[in-house]
């Protein structure tokens, strides 16, 4: 007898489809290869990059395949090489050079969880770029795709076995619309005038030290006051991330601790 749906209002579900789902589902990797090869791995010392590189879930390709556009609006206008037999999980379906991925899952987030369908974040890749959505998925009875846009004609983009091609991240439905905008001159915030005010001649210094190569500044390297959560003023942020956690897809709910 099969468990009753989990009631647990942290639950995100990928209800499986077939009795074999071959595409990878996991959470997203913080490295980047472009990160990796930039000198000194600078790009890593920007923690927003980081951070969003693993802000949710990604799926991996289920084959190696080259695509090629040559221009037109038809499905037929693209064509597909793959390495190995034709996969019909990967398909030129709705024309304009855009790749469709099928997705093997049915996913059900919590009340009012929204999931954004993109690509993954800070993934650079030339001559082609992915197709976001946001899917009302706490009710939605049927599954979505990914797409890729081709943005470059008679040139040859191609994916690899195992790479991924599409991000999960939730969002609170209705959350940007809660929020009320308001522009202010900074001087209405003595407090944060104060900090920002601070932060500015830190980094002015920084760069002049930079600039004129002074030991100090060259032996500090670069400012880590963000990456470690502290404010200009010296104060630590106790919420602060420099990583995330973000669990596995278990086989049953019950392993979700």
């Amino acid at each position: 007898m099969e468990p009753a749906p989990s009631t647990d209002p942290r639950d995100l579900i990928a209800y499986e489809l077939y009795p074999t789902a071959e595409t990878p589902l996991e959470p997203a990797p913080i490295t980047r290869d472009w990160m990796d090869a930039a000198h000194l791995r600078h790009p890593y010392r920007c923690l927003p990059l980081v951070i969003a590189n693993q802000s949710g879930w990604v799926l991996r390709s289920t084959a190696s395949f080259r695509a090629y556009w040559y221009g037109g609006p038809n499905k037929e206008d693209l064509e597909l090489r793959f390495d190995g037999p034709p996969d019909n999980r990967i398909v030129s379906h709705f024309g304009s050079g855009v790749i469709t991925f099928s997705i093997p899952y049915l996913f059900r987030t919590p009340p009012g969880i929204n999931l954004w369908v993109k690509g993954p974040s800070n993934w650079v890749k030339d001559g082609i770029q992915p197709l976001e959505g946001v899917v009302e998925t706490d009710w939605l009875a049927s599954t979505f795709t990914m797409n890729w846009k081709m943005t470059r004609i008679c040139e040859w983009v191609e994916f690899k076995k195992g790479e991924p091609f599409c991000m999960l991240v939730p969002v609170p439905r209705g959350l940007a619309e809660s929020l009320v905008p308001r522009r202010l001159p900074l001087a209405t915030n003595p407090d944060l005038q104060a900090q920002y005010q601070k932060w500015e001649a830190s980094r002015k210094g920084f760069l002049h030290g930079l600039s004129t190569q002074d030991p100090a500044t060259l032996k500090q390297g670069w400012q880590k006051d963000y990456f470690q959560g502290r404010t200009p003023d010296g104060r630590e942020v106790e919420s602060h991330q420099t990583r995330l956690k973000i669990r596995e897809f278990a086989p049953t709910a019950d392993s979700v601790g």
